[in-house]
């Protein structure tokens, strides 16, 4: 067997073996978006009535099996968001190492701030199914945790927006994936920041929710690109 025959082999190992991790990155990265949109977009506002504490008390005493699922969401959330940053990491290191530590760093951080979330939603049910006496203590905290969900979340959308930067600039610089893919998700990173600073800074804006649709075309196209098609040759 000749030079050049071990180096195609070599390579078509090593691309088999990309596309497997892209793949794997996928499956990770599609659990992500189902478990936040049945646990933030179904199953929270069950539970969670926003400026209504006494309601939401009263969801956690009645619906305790809804919120137990809820609580079993944001897990997933934060176990998923984890493991689709180490797998982007691994996907991407051995061409884009800095980039790729970044995506990775920004991802985690992302996961530490649902983690947060996670941690309140568990005090509140506890809180909520307690033996405090009063009324009152109880509504109080179950306001607190309220209040920390959703600014892990209004944050977390900060750290979510800088993630999708460095994915979008691998995208768009390696061409192993689709050119307008990298930049559809650029664009969502930007909206999330920009979204987040208008939220935090009081400004009212009736098309906010607006400014994150081209990071969630993104996100679905990449987690799409990567399921089926995985990711592109070096030489492509």
């Amino acid at each position: 067997m000749n030079t050049n025959s071990k180096q195609s082999m070599g390579l078509h190992k090593e691309q088999k073996q990309s596309i497997k991790t892209a793949r794997i990155t996928g499956v990770w990265y599609l659990m992500m978006a189902i478990s936040g949109i049945l646990g933030f977009m179904v199953f929270h506002s069950e539970i969670f009535v926003s400026g209504n504490p006494e309601q939401t008390l009263t969801n956690l005493v009645e619906l305790k099996s809804t919120a137990r699922i809820r609580l079993l969401l944001e897990f997933a959330i934060v176990i998923s968001q984890a493991l689709t940053a180490v797998w982007f990491y691994k996907l991407f290191k051995d061409n884009y190492e800095w980039e790729a530590w970044t995506l990775g760093i920004w991802g985690m951080v992302n996961a530490v701030a649902i983690m947060i979330s996670a941690i309140s939603i568990a005090s509140a049910i506890g809180v909520a199914n307690s033996d405090i006496s009063t009324m009152g203590d109880k509504i109080l905290l179950i306001q607190v945790f309220q209040n920390i969900i959703s600014n892990a979340w209004g944050i977390g959308g900060l750290f979510f927006g800088l993630w999708l930067f460095p994915m979008g600039y691998i995208v768009i610089k390696s061409k192993r994936m689709p050119v307008w893919l990298g930049r559809v998700i650029v664009l969502g990173g930007i909206g999330y920041l920009i979204s987040t600073v208008i939220r935090y800074a009081g400004i009212d804006f009736s098309f906010n929710r607006f400014l994150i649709l081209p990071a969630t075309i993104g996100e679905f196209w990449m987690i799409g690109y990567l399921l089926i098609f995985g990711i592109r040759p070096i030489n492509e």
